[in-house]
């Protein structure tokens, strides 16, 4: 009986947390497009499911991230096969993030949409400059992957963006846009809106100027303080009460 009652626990921590993981996985789809992140099919966003690590919950392919409920997720195993939930996977977003979940053990959520200054930046192939306080959060932590060659559609090149990505939260994809992990949706979450917004901000500076560069000295400590993943988490929260309050049925 104790046996059982633990089995009982153990499987009601599970489905809260599976719980949890959609329901932020939701909310981040209603956040990016309310910023303009989303564009017609694409985009994605994914939480690896907590008691089947090999597979990951997903937003169907073709629905409006305006629109996707928690319970429109669809569970995605190894080989791309839907197993459960109605609907089809965006093939480029199974390409990506079946490598990035296969390579990276540690990380839960990962979100790469076409949001326009991510597209923007990408297009210069270098990455972003501790040019303000924020950016900082990024300073030594992300990567380009200069090898632009089409939709990605071939799991060779998701292991090569993967590859790309190494152990850090964010890259950048030549002529494409970004893709950002963390060790919960809510980190990932955070890290792509907070770099996007770094993308807008160093166009906007180096449109009108030179910018000026934060020190290595001084960029490696603010990324201790604000590029650490309990602060992508903690950022994460006010948007998501505010995002739940607007709009209450994406839990369902």
């Amino acid at each position: 009986m104790a046996e059982t009652a633990t089995a009982q626990r153990g499987q009601r921590t599970i489905g809260a947390e599976r719980l949890h993981r959609k329901q932020r996985l939701a909310a981040t789809l209603r956040l990016f497009a309310e910023r303009g992140f989303d564009e017609g099919a694409g985009g994605h966003v994914t939480a690896r499911d907590p008691e089947h690590p090999h597979c990951f919950w997903v937003n169907p392919f073709g629905r409006a991230f305006e629109t996707v409920t928690a319970s429109d997720l669809l569970l995605v195993d190894s080989d791309g096969q839907v197993i459960e939930g109605d609907g089809r996977v965006n093939p480029a977003g199974y390409a990506i993030h079946s490598q990035v979940h296969a390579a990276r053990p540690d990380v839960i959520g990962a979100a790469h949409t076409h949001s326009p200054y991510g597209r923007a930046w990408s297009a210069l192939g270098r990455p972003l400059d501790p040019i303000t306080q924020d950016a900082c959060a990024f300073y030594d932590d992300h990567a380009v992957y200069d090898g632009y060659s089409g939709v990605v559609l071939d799991q060779g090149e998701g292991r090569r963006i993967a590859g790309a990505l190494g152990g850090r939260k964010a890259v950048i994809l030549a002529n494409h846009g970004l893709l950002t992990v963390g060790g919960s949706v809510e980190e990932a979450a955070w890290w792509f809106i907070s770099m996007d917004r770094c993308c807008q901000v160093q166009l906007l500076a180096e449109a009108a100027g030179q910018p000026r560069v934060i020190s290595h000295e001084a960029a490696t400590a603010a990324w201790e303080q604000i590029g650490q993943p309990g602060l992508g988490r903690f950022n994460f929260r006010p948007l998501y009460e505010g995002i739940v309050r607007r709009q209450p049925d994406l839990l369902d």
